[in-house]
């Protein structure tokens, strides 16, 4: 069996190299051949300029597929892998033209695995820990009010002026705050257009407790069924958003006012100037803060209160983010190969063993890792 591994970009090195370090046979893809070269050509020489024609000469039945390509390609890659009976694996949300493969993936007793990084992915997981955690204790009641919060945000270990840094292009940042959010809020539905008109301030259980703005993203509904919530709770609050450092707000003020009218090229120049202007450093470490609560009350009175909380930081390993997007994705390989992921289109594993196997492993790579009791 082949490990397919596409893409190089910065995000994708440590898991790329952990399963390389593993003794796994793994062939290196990138449209750069060089880049690929300069990232694990000290471990491997098997490294190929990517082209769909190339890879498709190369995957055999039984090889798996990881994509960390830009989200176009997943789709595509998905597809050959079903036509070539192989697996496939990514780290993005799982698009509609990739829910409907299900059937074919299936059919073909392949595994099509998605949202297996940080945000989506880490955050899956803590989310299936606290709420098999809850239905295994002795408060739950199917008549008790729900409340779940899920917040993650990458932010300069150091602040600086603007709040934030970029790791790679701010054109994704910036096309993200055009997409409207929709989460509930009070038992309802709370329908965003400009994610700004939806910043709260949350006070983030860590170690040492601090405060940050959030707002919620994209849509939160679905990811109650993803997470097995009961059709008969009784849901107060649901929502799955991004994390900012305190005056994240004030900094991009201008910034909101531009990218409500601005078309693609002027994003793209934004996306330069930010570029230049707030990119990490060499010596600059990121910091990632990820936080998922559930909250069960009964006649207005908290019965359980538990958030799993996580706090990275760069350091002599490289980027938090790397860290923590790259891993759980060659977790993921490992765990399709070993045959413990079904076939078809899924998200971050429920499955108990997994979930603990893999926070265990998690906590190796965050400097915090704790589930923090309120009650």
């Amino acid at each position: 069996m082949t490990i397919h591994w596409c893409g190089t970009g910065l995000s994708a090195i440590p898991g790329l190299r952990r399963l390389i370090n593993e003794g796994h046979e793994v062939t290196v893809w990138n449209r750069t051949a060089e880049k690929a070269q300069d990232a694990v050509g000290d471990l491997t020489p098997r490294i190929n300029t990517f082209t769909y024609d190339a890879i498709s000469a190369e995957v055999q039945a039984g090889d798996l597929v990881v994509s960390m390509l830009p989200g176009d390609w997943h789709v595509r890659l998905a597809e050959l892998c079903i036509s070539k009976k192989a697996h496939f694996v990514s780290s993005s949300y799982i698009a509609p033209e990739m829910r409907a493969l299900n059937d074919a993936a299936r059919e073909a007793g392949v595994a099509l695995v998605n949202e297996v990084g940080l945000d989506p992915g880490i955050d899956h997981l803590m989310a299936h820990w606290l709420v098999a955690d809850y239905l295994a204790s002795n408060v739950y009641d199917v008549d008790n009010h729900i409340s779940f919060i899920s917040y993650c945000g990458g932010v300069p270990k150091h602040p600086n002026p603007f709040r934030y840094k970029f790791s790679w292009s701010p054109l994704g940042v910036l096309k993200a705050l055009k997409s409207p959010s929709k989460s509930l809020r009070d038992y309802v539905p709370l329908d965003v257009s400009r994610p700004w008109d939806a910043i709260s301030s949350y006070a983030a259980p860590l170690a040492t407790p601090e405060t940050f703005e959030v707002y919620p993203n994209r849509d939160s509904i679905p990811f109650m069924a993803q997470y097995h919530f009961s059709p008969n709770w009784k849901v107060k609050e649901f929502v799955r958003g991004t994390l900012r450092l305190n005056g994240w707000a004030n900094a991009w003020s201008e910034v909101f006012t531009e990218v409500e009218t601005a078309d693609d090229s002027r994003l793209r120049e934004m996306s330069d100037q930010f570029w230049a202007d707030n990119a990490y450093g060499e010596d600059d470490p990121d910091r990632v803060i990820m936080c998922v609560g559930l909250k069960a009350e009964k006649d207005g009175v908290p019965v359980y209160n538990k958030t799993y909380v996580m706090d990275a930081f760069g350091d002599a390993r490289g980027t938090a983010m790397a860290r923590l997007v790259s891993i759980p994705v060659s977790l993921t390989v490992e765990a399709v190969m070993n045959r413990e992921i079904a076939a078809g289109v899924s998200a971050a594993p429920s499955d108990a063993k997994l979930v603990e196997r893999w926070l265990t492993e998690i906590d190796r790579l965050a400097q915090h890792l704790q589930v923090v009791d309120h009650l």
